[in-house]
């Protein structure tokens, strides 16, 4: 699989926002499962954000409902991840993947192909 390109990542202040952008062109196919993952130093990788480009549909993590928002723009075959109210509970890399093969999005990582090198977030009290 293309691995995925990530980019927008940096340092804020909690309360601060950022806009994560990931690269999907290498994906041809017109239905797709795409998802944002993190993984915090000494942590295991989670789930944060699926989103179904056939119909937009999506899921969140419970920590992140209400303040993250994934979004495509399928034109650009480009994935977002707005995240607003940040945390420093927030603080991990963050990468995206895609899972070509389910209808329904989950949010877990080993669904996931075309793993990217990730954008670190960084979220300062």
């Amino acid at each position: 699989q293309v691995p995925l390109v990530e980019s927008g990542g940096g340092s804020v202040q909690a309360g601060g926002s950022l806009r994560l952008s990931c690269a999907a062109s290498g994906y041809s196919n017109s239905n797709y499962c795409l998802g944002w993952f993190r993984q915090a130093r000494g942590k295991e990788r989670e789930g944060v954000a699926a989103i179904w480009t056939g119909d937009g549909s999506t899921a969140y993590a419970d920590s992140v409902k209400g303040r993250f928002t994934i979004s495509q723009d399928n034109a650009k075959k480009t994935l977002y991840l707005q995240m607003n109210s940040l945390e420093p509970e927030d603080t991990a890399m963050y990468y995206c993947a895609a899972d070509p093969y389910r209808r329904t999005c989950e949010l877990r990582s080993y669904l996931y192909h075309g793993w990217g090198q990730g954008t670190q977030v960084t979220v300062s009290s």
